[in-house]
C-alpha cells in the first residue's frame, strides 16, 4: 500500500452536527447509529473513523472548519446569521480539533509547519511491515470565509492553526459559489490580497467559474482545488460545482493540485441513492484522474479530496468502497490503466505533499 493524503474532511461539523466519534471505526458508527433514521437519512452511513485511516493507510487529512451563512443553509444546526455567531462557531470548531490533539496524541496529530509534516511523513513512510497505529495529521482549512467578520481574524487563525482557506461555500459575500452565480467583489479581492499576505493557501472549491478564473490570476500565493471533479465527465456545463477544462488548464499552469472526490452524484449526476451501487465504479472515478492527467500532461496536478461523511457516505460512493480504508483499491484501478508506482506516489500523496510544503512555514 501506499499512503494516502485526504484533501477534505468535514470532522468537526460531522462530529458536532450528528455526535460522530472519528476515533471509531465506520462500522462502529454505524452501529451506533442504526436506529437512527434522521441521521442517516441527512449524513447516510459513516465511512471513516481512525481504524479506517490505520487500514487504508490516510496519514493526512486536510480537515474542515465549516460555517456556512444561514440564507443558504436552513437546515444546517451549525449556520450563522450574524458576525458573532460565526466568530462563536468557528472557535468552537477549533476547540474541537485541540481538544481531538490534546486528548488523542497517538491517534490525531496538528501539522501546522514543514517540520510537523516531515515528521509525520518519516513515521508513515518507514518499513511497511510496522505501518500500524500511527497517529493521523491533520491540517486545518476553512470552507467558506463568509462569517469572518475582520481580515485581522486569519492573524489569530494563523495562529491557531489554519493553514488553508476556501473563501466560499455558497456565495455572494466575496465571490460567486455553489449556490450564487455572483463574480468576486472588491471586499473579496481585498480578502485575497490579506490572505496572500499572511501566506495562506487558496482554495477554489465551491467557486464559480468566473470567481475561480479571477483567483487564478489574481492570487499570489499557492492555489489548490481541494474537492472538485471534471465538469466535462458530468456533461453539465453550466454546473457551477465542478472545474472546467479551462480553469483545469489555468491551476496546472499555476502549479496547483485539484482533488477528485469519489461521491456517485459527482461522478454520475443521473445516478440515484435507490439505484444498484454498481453502477458507479472506481474506473468511473479514474476517468477523472485521467482527464487532469491528459490536461495536465502528466499526474503532477491531481490528487483525492474525498469529502467523505461530509453530507454523502455508503451507499453513495463507488461500488468497490465500503469505508475509507478502501481507497487503497484505486490503486490497481490506475496500475491497469498504465499509471506506474511513481504516478500512483504523486495522486495518492506527493502532489499534496508539494503544496504542503509550499504553505506550510519552517
Amino acid at each position: 500500500m501506499t499512503y494516502i493524503i485526504d484533501a477534505h474532511e468535514d470532522l468537526a461539523y460531522n462530529a458536532m452536527t450528528f455526535g460522530r466519534d472519528i476515533r471509531l471505526s465506520a462500522h462502529q458508527i454505524r452501529l451506533r447509529e442504526q436506529n437512527d433514521s434522521e441521521t442517516i437519512g441527512r449524513a447516510m452511513q459513516a465511512v471513516t473513523g481512525w481504524p479506517d485511516y490505520q487500514a487504508g493507510q490516510v496519514a493526512l487529512i486536510f480537515a474542515s472548519l465549516f460555517v456556512p451563512p444561514r440564507e443558504h443553509a436552513a437546515s444546517y444546526e451549525s449556520a450563522f446569521e450574524t458576525p458573532v455567531q460565526a466568530r462563536e462557531l468557528f472557535d468552537a470548531q477549533f476547540t474541537f480539533y485541540e481538544r481531538l490533539f490534546q486528548d488523542n496524541p497517538e491517534k490525531f496529530t496538528p501539522v501546522r509547519s514543514r517540520r510537523e509534516l516531515r515528521a509525520l511523513i518519516s513515521r508513515w513512510e518507514a518499513d511497511p511491515e510496522d505501518r500500524k497505529d500511527r497517529p493521523v495529521g491533520i491540517v486545518l482549512s476553512m470552507e467558506g470565509a463568509e462569517g469572518v467578520s475582520a481580515f485581522s481574524d486569519f492573524e489569530e487563525y494563523w495562529q491557531r492553526g489554519l493553514r488553508l482557506v476556501g473563501p466560499v461555500w455558497a456565495g455572494t459575500r466575496f465571490c460567486g459559489g455553489t449556490l450564487a452565480n455572483e463574480r468576486f467583489t472588491d471586499e473579496g479581492r481585498q480578502l485575497l490580497s490579506a490572505l496572500a499576505s499572511l501566506g495562506y493557501g487558496l482554495d477554489i472549491a465551491h467557486m464559480t467559474a468566473a470567481s475561480a478564473e479571477e483567483a487564478l490570476h489574481r492570487y499570489e500565493g499557492t492555489l489548490i482545488a481541494s474537492h472538485v471533479n471534471v465538469q466535462r465527465l458530468l456533461k453539465k456545463q453550466d454546473d457551477r460545482r465542478h472545474l472546467s477544462d479551462a480553469l483545469i488548464r489555468l491551476l496546472v499552469e499555476r502549479d496547483g493540485v485539484m482533488g477528485v472526490l469519489p461521491y456517485n452524484r459527482f461522478i454520475n449526476p443521473d445516478w440515484k441513492n435507490s439505484d444498484p451501487r454498481e453502477w458507479v465504479t472506481l474506473d468511473l472515478l479514474a476517468d477523472h484522474i485521467d482527464a487532469v492527467c491528459q490536461i495536465a500532461g502528466s499526474a503532477a496536478h491531481v490528487a483525492l479530496g474525498t469529502d467523505f461523511d461530509g453530507g454523502f457516505g455508503y451507499p453513495a460512493i463507488p461500488y468497490e468502497l465500503d469505508t475509507i480504508a478502501d481507497l487503497q483499491k484505486l490503486k490497481d484501478t490506475l496500475a491497469r490503466r498504465g499509471y506506474t508506482t511513481a504516478d500512483i506516489d504523486k495522486v495518492f500523496h506527493g502532489n499534496w505533499l508539494r503544496m504542503l510544503e509550499r504553505i506550510l512555514p519552517e
